[in-house]
């Protein structure tokens, strides 16, 4: 595993586990207060107030979409269901944001600009991501349909792709314009294609890895759309050592119209609390 990846690895750890305090501490609050407990893996993935909130770009607390320029996205692109949200995710790096595919993507999406793509036979492959490459599957399945390679050899080119092996990328690409010719696609446009999946796979999401980022984005968002007290209590407890973020949750709480109790000496916890229909400081 290289350096890049470990510290990818290390802050998903710790913005997972955190993120998973949050969920288990709502979910006690939640108990507390006599309402049944949802079983957080089987809540209903089309759930309307969910998609609501995530439209509103009121992310506060959210996994992965917390940040200004994410809620500037999520706010552009209003996501109706978990694909929507799977693809944000993958949208929302250095390599999409920087290459302009983020515009082209939503565009599309919205019907602003057409879908096209280089060779027919990609459209069952880039349909669903309105003709751009953003997963490394997908480039995967392109050197399969295009070019004939079998799935290992396909990640082979991947790896070679994302690692900018220049050298075994030269030889992978006399291999895939080979391959291409028994589509009768011409080596200028090959050539072409290739150039494109080269440029994309340095920096492609792993579509699975999205997947699972955006099922737990769901999971606290239909938390703070279903159980916002109880919510934004558990995000306080779990914030209780950074002043800054303290003040800023309260804030939103104020925003949304929550009550922040201030601390009692004969109901406070050491915890943040919810007492009725407020939040009580712990």
């Amino acid at each position: 595993m290289d350096d890049v990846a470990k510290i990818g690895l290390i802050k998903f750890d710790f913005l997972g586990l955190k993120t998973l305090t949050v969920i288990n501490q709502t979910l006690k609050l939640v108990n507390c207060n006599d309402i049944k407990i949802p079983d957080i893996n089987e809540i209903p993935l089309d759930d309307k107030e969910t998609y609501a909130l995530l439209s509103s770009g009121e992310t506060e607390g959210v996994f992965q979409l917390e940040s200004s320029g994410m809620k500037d996205l999520i706010l552009k692109m209003q996501p109706k269901n978990l694909e929507d949200v799977t693809d944000l995710l993958a949208l929302y790096r250095p390599g999409p944001l920087q290459s302009g595919m983020v515009e082209d993507y939503i565009h599309r999406r919205k019907g602003e600009a057409s879908i096209s793509y280089l060779a027919p036979q990609l459209k069952s492959t880039l349909a669903d991501t309105y003709g751009v490459i953003l997963y490394q599957e997908q480039v995967m399945k392109i050197a399969q349909v295009l070019a004939g390679y079998s799935l290992g050899e396909a990640d082979i080119l991947r790896r070679a792709m994302g690692k900018k092996k220049f050298q075994e990328m030269e030889e992978q690409k006399e291999k895939f314009i080979q391959g291409t010719q028994q589509h009768k696609i011409p080596p200028k446009k090959a050539d072409e294609i290739f150039k494109l999946m080269e440029h994309f796979a340095g920096y492609g999401f792993n579509k699975s890895h999205s997947v699972a980022y955006a099922m737990i984005a769901y999971q606290t968002a239909y938390l703070k759309a279903h159980y916002p007290v109880e919510f934004m209590a558990a995000l306080l407890t779990c914030e209780m050592d950074n002043t800054d973020k303290v003040i800023r949750h309260i804030g939103e709480c104020r925003e949304r119209g929550l009550d922040v109790l201030p601390p009692d000496v004969n109901e406070s916890q050491r915890d943040f609390i919810v007492a009725g229909k407020k939040i009580r400081f712990g």
